[in-house]
């Protein structure tokens, strides 16, 4: 082979500055697309900001429902979901394990439960092929805002204020004024019964998706998960009274007496409902399909449990089934896999729950 003849200085000069062009080129795209050439722009950074500017920093915690607990099950599919979705857990028959989280909302991991917010359970599904199905769900069936950019506005419209550590209440007005959907949320909180306890609360997908059948057949739907233990309410009465841990302490003495359940409800949606608003609730005759139970086993705590390292991506999703046109569903998978690589290089703290120990006791 013929040795190459060596590069003139201005041919070197030339290959030099075209490598930095290309070089600068993507470092300028990654650049744009990481929004720090548009600060104004929406990215998953500036929404993870707002959280902890909200709640505040707490290194080595998830940034929103930061105070949780893991739990362990399997979920046995009874064949109905068949016929809306090839997901291979909907089939006669199917088990598959479940690996699970129940969180109280906010980003503070040591807040008492004695709070009015919602609850919430998350699920991660895996298939026999290994692809999972990732769930976040909320014991409330809508969501406080319709897009990622008023999720931003609402945490800061209710960011505390330094002086008084509590949200400015003139901002706050100005924005549920201009934002009817929030109130009807925070009416609807404010107005329903609290669950008294994990077990005996349903557990809604909120936003929408996509279930794909065999035949390519796509139908927009929603999702709850619907306790067997029989609804309670809590007394909000008596809540600033409770234990600070008694939502999770309850939840493990019940798992160390026995499995729970849930049967997983799907509702499809009918002409003319959203699904790109998680904000609109669907009508409650709409056609609805049991497709099988929900069997949890056992809690164990997350500080060194198998739901640490998981984020509930709602994009990570399983053959059959598909994201809607919602728009907070990309917004969610971002700012999740934004908090996820935070806390990763952070100091992992003991949390308020492994600090506990009734609670420690009670998932031995």
């Amino acid at each position: 082979m013929p040795t190459p003849e060596p590069l003139s200085a201005g041919q070197r000069t030339l290959r030099l500055t075209a490598i930095a062009l290309i070089a600068g080129a993507l470092a300028l795209a990654f650049a744009a697309s990481a929004g720090w050439l548009t600060p104004a722009r929406l990215t998953p950074g500036r929404i993870v900001d707002a959280l902890q500017g909200h709640d505040g920093l707490h290194p080595g915690f998830r940034r929103a429902h930061a105070k949780g607990v893991c739990v362990i099950g399997e979920f046995a599919g009874n064949g109905a979901g068949a016929a809306l979705s090839k997901a291979a857990l909907f089939a006669a028959g199917a088990r598959v394990p479940v690996v699970g989280r129940f969180s109280t909302g906010g980003g503070i991991p040591d807040a008492p439960d004695g709070r009015v917010v919602f609850h919430s359970m998350a699920l991660s599904f895996t298939l026999p092929d290994g692809s999972q199905w990732r769930t976040g769900m909320n014991h409330v069936p809508i969501f406080p805002v319709a897009t990622p950019q008023d999720f931003l506005a609402f945490q800061l419209a209710t960011r505390p204020a330094p002086a008084t550590g509590k949200p400015d209440p003139a901002r706050v007005a100005a924005y549920l004024a201009a934002h009817p959907e929030t109130r009807a949320f925070m009416a609807w909180l404010r107005e329903h019964p609290l669950p008294s306890s994990f077990a005996n609360g349903t557990y809604y997908s909120v936003n929408a998706f996509r279930f794909i059948d065999a035949a390519g057949t796509a139908r927009t739907v929603r999702w709850r998960m619907q306790p067997e233990a029989p609804f309670a309410e809590l007394d909000k009465a008596t809540l600033a009274q409770r234990d600070a841990d008694f939502l999770f302490a309850d939840l493990a003495t019940r798992l160390r007496a026995g499995p729970l359940r849930w049967q997983l409800i799907v509702t499809l949606a009918g002409p003319g409902d959203a699904g790109n608003d998680a904000t609109r609730p669907w009508p409650a005759d709409r056609r609805e399909l049991t497709l099988g139970t929900l069997t949890l086993e056992r809690a164990t705590l997350e500080d060194d449990g198998p739901c640490r390292d998981l984020t509930f991506d709602p994009l990570i999703l399983p053959a059959g089934i598909a994201a809607s046109d919602d728009p907070l569903l990309a917004a969610r998978s971002a700012a999740y896999a934004r908090s996820f690589t935070r806390r990763a290089g952070e100091p992992a703290p003991r949390s308020a729950l492994a600090r506990d120990p009734s609670f420690r006791e009670t998932v031995r």
